[in-house]
């Protein structure tokens, strides 16, 4: 009889065959992300699949941060490291110490995977960006403090624009550190707005040598500055994520320094063109002034100022003569209407009428009757004739039938 062993030998047993064997050890395999979960812990689990087949995947946290890409489902990618059996549960798995896309590199997936989701995020969008200072007082560069690129950009400050004054805040601008660094150096620059411009950069190199500025520290950094940004990062071919998120972007470190400070060469000959200007024009408003001045000497009212104020006395009594014309004609015109209104108010007095030998009767209230239906019999009233007037008693009433007949007594 063969001999009895427990689960947990035959896993031990079978884990040591794989751990064992040189092909297991050391291995690279090819294929397809799926069910890709990332622990708290910092693991990764995942499975590797092909057309016929499915390899579960672990890579543990210490692996998974030399990772410069993000893994994603469907994703065909080269993974290398050992398989062996987790004794456990009784299964094998591969235990992937790295991981590179298949067919590109991983920087170049990072660079793209990081670009568009900036992107998508506005973080390009040309409605963000800030306009350069044309005179800027301070410049704040922000590279390694040793390297070439920066001799040359204060060399070019100084030769085009001496009159600002150059911050130089020293990073490393290549290595895990360098993100880092440059992202703080940026926010030091807003929190205590040491300058107008930040200059930030470096020489060129390759992809590897420039990824500090490809670190999304170093995208957000620049993304969030309140001092506008020039990005001046390796040769003219080479692009990184910083030049898309900053304001301005420079195709080499030289070029930088050039688009932050305005040329003085330039500005004196601007200044010299703008002094010719102002001089002819002071020219030509002393020469206006000049023919004015002698157009004023020639005048009469200089050259004879008594003749002038006899014209102006003359003048004077023409409008006294015109006024007192006007005057005439107005008192005149005034006292017609007045004749005119006295006509028509004489017309409507109520003594004309009473002249026609008309009477007006008052009850004892002093109201004028107008209709024989007011009055009582024996009611006294109150008679007004033209010239004077009595009272009476009422003895007898009628009504005309048609208002125009007479009653006699």
């Amino acid at each position: 009889m063969s001999q009895v062993l427990t689960v947990s030998q035959v896993n031990e047993y079978i884990k040591g065959m794989f751990d064992d064997d040189r092909l297991l050890r050391q291995l690279a395999v090819c294929g397809e992300l799926s069910n890709y979960k990332i622990y708290p812990s910092g693991h990764h689990y995942f499975s590797l699949k092909d057309a016929g087949s499915v390899l579960r995947c672990v890579m543990f946290k210490g692996s998974a941060l030399r990772i410069r890409f993000r893994p994603e489902v469907g994703m065909h990618v080269i993974l290398t490291g050992r398989i062996s059996v987790y004794p456990r549960d009784g299964a094998y798995q591969f235990y992937v110490d790295s991981m590179t896309p298949e067919g590109v590199g991983d920087l170049f997936v990072a660079f793209e995977q990081l670009k568009a989701r900036l992107a998508e995020e506005g973080l390009f969008d040309p409605a963000r960006k800030q306009p350069l200072p044309r005179f800027p007082h301070r410049i704040a560069i922000v590279t390694s403090g040793a390297g070439a690129a920066v001799r040359d950009m204060l060399r070019i400050l100084g030769k085009r624009y001496p009159l600002s004054k150059v911050l130089i805040l020293p990073v490393r601008v290549q290595g895990a550190e360098a993100p880092a660094e440059i992202a703080g150096a940026i926010r030091y620059a807003n929190r205590y707005q040491i300058a107008d411009v930040i200059l930030t950069g470096r020489g060129g190199g390759s992809m590897e040598d420039l990824w500090a500025f490809n670190d999304e520290r170093v995208a957000r950094a620049i993304a969030a500055s309140e001092i506008p940004v020039v990005s001046a990062v390796g040769h003219e071919p080479d692009v990184t994520i910083a030049d898309f998120v900053a304001d301005v972007r420079a195709a080499t470190p030289s070029n930088g320094a050039e688009l932050v400070a305005p040329d003085q060469a330039e500005l004196r000959l601007r200044l010299q063109s703008l002094q010719g200007r102002m001089a002819e024009a002071l020219t030509r408003r002393v020469k206006l002034s000049r023919q004015r001045l002698g157009a004023l000497a020639s005048a009469g009212v200089l050259t004879g100022p008594a003749a002038y104020v006899q014209e102006r006395r003359l003048y004077l009594d023409q409008l006294q003569n015109r006024l007192a014309v006007q005057a005439q004609h107005s008192t005149e015109r005034a006292r017609a209407r007045f004749a005119r209104l006295t006509a028509a108010l004489d017309a409507l007095s109520p003594m004309k009428v009473l002249g026609r030998g008309y009477a007006l009767v008052r009850d004892e209230q002093g109201r004028v009757i107008k209709s024989a239906a007011q009055l009582q019999i024996g009611q006294p009233v109150a008679v007004r004739l033209e010239q004077g007037g009595f009272c009476a008693a009422v003895t007898e009433r009628w009504e005309d039938q048609d208002g125009t007949s007479e009653h006699d007594l």
